[in-house]
């Protein structure tokens, strides 16, 4: 138990720049205190006495803002940032190294005594107000942008982020590791961006194969102001987009 304590604290180090010391942390991180007491809880819980466990996560609860079910499976070197708002349902499992960010859920979707919450591999990002629902796998070392919202597994080493969250392609695994979540990758809008790109080649084709320069020109001309428009609608942050070549 006290190696579980020193890798719950050394977590916290790892992955929190503002961690000054020891007993800083002890005292001070309330993400830190729910798994202590969760770890206390979930002794009992499988002990049988269901009761008590239950009074003592939901003192937890009153104490940290976390709520975690005494069923839940914590791994090691779990680390809850802030913690506000944070929810891990009864047969949920985290996985060793995982970095939990406030409001992040862990939910339920189904009525029914079966496995109901997702499981997390080793080292998995859950990013603020991100939810997670269903009996879902999540893989190892895998990133979950803040305020998406997951309902299908997510495979190791990869990025999901949106509502529903999709997984973002072309990332390399540096990129990651170093996910910053005011930064986040749009799955849909990068699809929309290579749509764009395959139009002006067939354009540019088709232009030269026309005859009727005059039409040609005017569909050119109608194409490029609907594509701008929605170019502005979509990402508003000033790019230019000249023919594609831009994008």
């Amino acid at each position: 138990m006290l190696e579980e304590l020193k890798k719950d604290v050394k977590a916290v180090f790892a992955k929190d720049p503002a961690a000054r010391n020891t007993l800083e942390i002890i005292l001070c991180y309330p993400g830190l205190h729910a798994i202590w007491l969760h770890r206390t809880a979930h002794f009992f819980w499988r002990c049988g006495l269901r009761l008590l466990a239950r009074v003592i996560s939901q003192f937890s609860r009153l104490l940290t803002g976390v709520e975690i079910h005494p069923g839940a499976e914590i791994g090691e070197g779990v680390f809850i940032d802030h913690g506000a708002g944070v929810v891990i349902g009864e047969t949920a499992e985290v996985g060793d190294g995982c970095l939990l960010f406030q409001g992040a859920i862990l939910g339920g979707t189904s009525k029914t005594k079966t496995k109901r919450h997702p499981t997390l591999g080793k080292n998995v990002e859950v990013g603020a107000g991100a939810i997670i629902l269903g009996p879902l796998h999540i893989g190892d070392g895998a990133r979950i942008g803040a305020g998406s919202v997951v309902i299908r597994d997510v495979p190791t080493g990869s990025i999901a982020v949106g509502i529903p969250a999709r997984v973002a392609l072309g990332f390399s695994p540096k990129d990651i590791e170093e996910l910053q979540h005011g930064k986040l990758p749009d799955p849909v809008a990068e699809a929309f961006k290579e749509f764009i790109r395959m139009y002006d080649r067939l354009s540019a084709r088709l232009a030269k194969l026309e005859s009727q320069e005059g039409l040609s020109d005017s569909i050119d001309r109608a194409w490029e102001e609907k594509k701008q428009n929605f170019l502005k609608e979509f990402f508003p942050g000033g790019e230019k987009f000249n023919g594609g070549a831009g994008i």
